[in-house]
């Protein structure tokens, strides 16, 4: 199998697809999702992705061979908090990664009860609706050390080439408290550095990245960096190659600049 590219996604807000009105406002992420399948140009044996909404003490693995829902959002619609994306685990892939991980030096363990958040069901969804593809989770570590993330991505990178899509599922702006127009400055001021990074050759953008909170606007733009550490992994796990924009909007929720890549 030829070798996949790494994502770095926006997985948008909440159970945005199963809403019309922030699917409609969502239309420009919803096609770029959509488009991945052809882009890959085969399908996956399964997707990991690292999604900005688990974190743990090390670096877990979710081992479910039929994941579970985890409704993590607030002040949405009844019907969204019974959505479910029946998606198949993949618990042999879980324990090979945990295997590449620990032989990375890595702090890992198996977590048998974790299900799908939605920073994985809501893309997975649009991506592939009919959920034939098996998926599962690594989780961010505490702490959201840019380096750590870089050698998550390293120590998964030869699942690339057995057929694992490797996708960091988060958002390039994610200020809770700021969104409408007070976010369009900020949100544009640090896009703008991020496009700029990305297209740096490997080495200068590893280290652009690792400095991140030095660019403009970093620290309103993301006060708790959840949503941008899964970046450090799709990267890590394809350092040596070239970043593609393949989504971005200047105008979500109101006034945010957001971006997605492709690197490889």
């Amino acid at each position: 199998m030829a070798r996949l590219p790494t994502y770095f996604i926006s997985h948008g807000g909440g159970p945005w697809p199963w809403l019309a009105n922030m699917r409609q406002m969502l239309a420009s992420l919803e096609t770029s999702l959509a488009r991945m399948p052809a882009e890959i140009g085969t399908v996956p044996k399964a997707i990991l992705m690292v999604s900005g909404h688990w974190e743990e003490p090390d670096f877990a693995v979710m081992t479910s061979p039929a994941p579970g829902m985890v409704y993590d959002y607030g002040g949405f619609p009844p019907e969204t908090y019974k959505i479910v994306y029946p998606a198949p685990g993949a618990p042999d892939l879980a324990a090979r990664t945990a295997e590449l991980l620990r032989g990375a030096g890595l702090p890992t363990h198996l977590d048998a009860k974790r299900g799908f958040d939605h920073g994985t069901f809501a893309p997975a969804y649009v991506m592939y609706p009919k959920a034939e593809v098996p998926i599962y989770q690594v989780s961010l570590q505490h702490g959201y050390d840019p380096a750590a993330h870089f050698a998550l991505g390293r120590a998964l990178a030869p699942l690339r080439d057995e057929g694992v899509l490797i996708v960091g599922s988060g958002l390039s702006y994610h200020n809770l408290r700021l969104f409408g127009p007070g976010a369009k400055a900020p949100s544009a001021a640090f896009d703008a550095w991020l496009a700029e990074a990305m297209a740096m050759d490997p080495a200068a953008r590893t280290d652009a990245l690792l400095h991140w909170e030095s660019a403009p606007s970093a620290r309103i733009c993301h006060p708790q960096e959840d949503h941008l550490v899964p970046l450090f992994a799709a990267l890590g796990a394809a350092e040596g190659e070239k970043a593609t924009m393949v989504y971005h909007d200047t105008n979500v929720f109101g006034g945010v600049t957001a971006s997605s890549y492709r690197i490889g």
